[in-house]
């Protein structure tokens, strides 16, 4: 009947678990993510937008009065509707692009 017993030993896993995540899991505040920041940018501008902006510097809606419109629609990510929501956005607050538009 010991056989029954070693047998058994068989059928437990030698594999260790662990508390920690997953690798491909990362801490989230390890890089900064589009509205991890405190903005003032429209809250419907789309991710892509959002990324865009972050990439170049950009976390304030004040930042983009010294930049021009058509500096602005050459980032990856930004297309018409967000240049559209972000000229609102300013005009809302009293400003505009640096080019007046």
């Amino acid at each position: 009947m010991t056989g029954a017993v070693v047998g058994a030993r068989h059928a437990v896993s030698n594999r260790r678990e662990s508390s920690q995540p997953h690798s491909r899991v990362r801490n989230m505040s390890e890089k900064a993510q589009p509205g991890d920041q405190q903005s003032d940018f429209p809250p419907k501008l789309s991710a892509p937008a959002q990324r865009a902006l972050a990439g170049a510097g950009y976390t304030r809606l004040e930042q983009l009065t010294r930049v021009t419109e058509a500096d602005l629609k050459k980032l990856h990510g930004m297309g018409p509707k967000a240049i559209g929501q972000l000229r609102q956005a300013l005009a809302d607050a009293g400003w505009d692009f640096a080019d007046g538009s």
